[in-house]
């Protein structure tokens, strides 16, 4: 792989498997994450990972961290969106900040870094842009509306950037992970935790996940890595669902 890859939300869950499985195939790692002691760690124990502290809904903070990670690492080969955040509750009692921040997040991010690193990759002529959705963007959730949309919104605009970026041999695709165990999905549990996810809830509109277990982060890890290879070569704009079958890929 040409140049290294950068990896936003690197400091946990899936954000973090998706940077060591890039350092373990041999591609250098800028690991990005607001939280700057998380991908510090992450880069103490590792020496193909160099962690940046940078909040990806703030433009110029990407702008910058763009220009260091070029600057110090190389010339970005692939970029990895998975910086997210979730809020939940009803749409009537859902509060202004609590829609703000997770759009900011999960939608103006995308579009800062995309933004960001496409213009050094036009020139060149080569790159990956990869970006971590949900399942939910295509599937309504009760009590995700804020998340759905935000993660709709961010596969939408990476289709489109694929296609205006496809004349410079730069590919853009979007993976779709279902329930996957990480810190952000066990903040939802009950007290039956994964098993409640797995079985489903037909009265909230869930069918469970019909290959009886949670995805690890390595598992979207994965295809993020499959579609920043050569091996996807010929695939731009697509959306590639990792679910378990959850969505029965309605």
């Amino acid at each position: 792989m040409d140049g290294i890859a950068l990896v936003t939300g690197a400091g946990r869950g899936i954000g973090r498997a998706v940077a060591l499985a890039f350092a373990a195939g041999g591609t250098r790692v800028a690991a990005v994450d607001r939280d700057g002691d998380a991908v510090g760690e992450l880069a103490a124990g590792h020496d193909g990972i160099a962690g940046i502290a940078a909040d990806v809904a703030v433009a110029a903070e990407v702008d910058a961290l763009v220009e260091r990670a070029e600057a110090e690492l190389g010339p970005i080969g692939v970029l990895a969106n998975v910086a997210g955040i979730l809020r939940t509750g009803p749409v009537v009692g859902f509060g202004d900040a609590d829609w703000a921040d997770t759009f900011a997040v999960n939608t103006a991010g995308v579009f800062h870094a995309s933004r960001a690193v496409a213009r050094r990759m036009v020139p060149r002529r080569s790159g990956v842009i990869v970006t971590v959705s949900s399942n939910a963007a295509g599937v309504p959730r009760a009590g995700m509306a804020a998340y759905a949309a935000s993660k709709a919104a961010a596969t939408h605009f990476t289709k489109s950037l694929g296609l205006e970026l496809a004349p410079f041999g730069i590919r853009c695709n979007v993976v779709a992970p279902g329930s996957t165990d990480t810190p952000m999905q066990r903040a939802l549990w009950g007290p039956d935790g994964a098993a409640a996810v797995v079985a489903g809830d037909p009265a909230a509109f869930r069918a469970g996940i019909p290959l009886g277990r949670l995805a690890e982060p390595g598992d979207i890890a994965d295809a993020v890595l499959f579609l920043a290879s050569e091996r996807a070569r010929h695939i731009t704009m697509h959306d590639l669902y990792v679910d378990g079958g959850a969505t029965l890929r309605a």
